[in-house]
């Protein structure tokens, strides 16, 4: 019989070969599903890859050697599992929506001070990186819901937020440290830091740029190169994400032209979430472009812009039809994408609110296309449904 006085709480960074594991723990969960003694440093690596921080081990049942002999530590008792609540989209949304409006209020705040020569300090990100990859790990829909809100007069502030939260998405498809996570969501935050020195006119001309122009707007990844050299304590990740989105694999990109294997994976993956992101955003000139249709772009820029192996992972970690796209059925309904979890790409849950054969409303009704007779046709770009979408995410 385990005595309770017996079992201790430890850190996975403390744990060595021969500690008895009972249970670990995961976010706010105690999951016992794999109890025994650690054999091998692989097994504590594994733990610190599944972002483990504590287990509960039986100093009894652990080897001497270690020195946790019983009663030798303070005793604790091996908690019960909380009850965990389900929360639901709505609540979700709520929460993605005042994250969003947090974001924004600090990047705003940023932008300012950094546009009156003050340097950028590191850890109110770093704070809003935490919250964004908690985000991502409870409920990643939701939010994908609330970046598909844009505003044509917010570009560059929620451009920003969205570039940082398809980074975590896509590292944590990739499966990267979760500390990787945090300085790719810094970098995504921080990426058009340069964009505050950028003469006005030319940053919300609404309209394409002369070539005097856009070389004027190819200055914002220089001035960020001089912003960043007085930001203290951003690391390399983040600084990649920053200077090397306007790289290109053949050499011909900015700030740098450099090329190949100079470019690291983090700037090859903010390479390909900036154009992404740009692409199916509504801006002063021009309208937001469907999903599929930015993937197709995406495609035809590689190998000599974009990675064209990590353009594929793109795909397929964002899916033909993410959640918060708008899609059109076979007969006719119109539906935002809403639930593709443990799906294929071709059968998400779908909310339906408008029908383009009749051009009118309907009754607001979910659609799980793996239980109906019909079939995504084709994605849509909010302007070419021709009526807002907005009040029905």
């Amino acid at each position: 019989m385990v005595n309770k006085a017996d079992i201790i709480k430890i850190a996975v960074r403390r744990l060595s070969i021969g500690m008895y594991v009972t249970a670990i723990e995961r976010q706010d969960l105690v999951n016992i599903a794999h109890p025994g003694q650690i054999k091998s440093t692989e097994a504590i690596n594994q733990l610190n890859k599944n972002n483990i921080k504590y287990v509960w081990v039986d100093a009894n049942r652990s080897d001497p050697s270690c020195g946790l002999t019983p009663h030798t530590v303070e005793p604790t008792q091996t908690p019960s599992p909380p009850v965990v609540k389900k929360v639901s989209r709505e609540q979700s949304q709520e929460k993605a929506k005042r994250l969003m409006a947090e974001a924004k209020d600090l990047v705003q705040k940023v932008l300012s001070e950094t546009f009156e020569g003050k340097a950028v300090t590191v850890e109110p990100f770093e704070d809003l990186a935490e919250n964004m990859i908690e985000s991502v790990m409870l409920d990643a829909d939701a939010f994908k819901c609330i970046s598909a809100l844009r505003s044509k007069d917010a570009y560059l502030l929620e451009h920003s937020i969205n570039v940082a939260f398809l980074l975590v998405t896509f590292g944590k498809y990739l499966a990267l440290e979760r500390d990787v996570l945090k300085q790719l969501a810094v970098g995504g935050i921080l990426h058009d830091i340069g964009k505050v020195k950028v003469d006005n006119k030319i940053l919300h001309k609404p309209g394409r740029l002369t070539p005097e122009e856009f070389e004027h707007m190819k200055l914002h990844q220089v001035f960020a190169q001089e912003i960043l050299a007085e930001t203290q304590g951003l690391s390399q990740i983040s600084r990649d994400v920053c200077l090397m989105h306007h790289e290109k694999l053949d050499g011909k990109g900015y700030p740098n032209g450099i090329a190949g294997e100079q470019i690291s994976l983090h700037g090859r993956m903010s390479c390909i979430i900036d154009i992404f992101d740009a692409l199916t955003a509504t801006r002063c000139y021009k309208e937001a472009m469907s999903p599929a249709a930015a993937f197709k772009i995406l495609l035809s820029l590689t190998p000599f812009h974009l990675d064209e192996a990590l353009v594929y992972e793109f795909i397929r970690c964002i899916g033909i039809y993410p959640v918060g796209s708008l899609v059109q059925l076979s007969d006719g309904r119109v539906g935002i994408v809403w639930d593709a979890k443990d799906r294929d790409a071709l059968h998400p849950v779908l909310k339906c609110f408008y029908s383009n054969t009749h051009k009118h409303y309907i009754d607001v009704v979910m659609v799980d296309l793996l239980k109906q007779d019909v079939h995504i046709e084709r994605g849509l770009s909010p302007s070419s449904l021709g009526v807002d979408p907005t009040p029905f995410y």
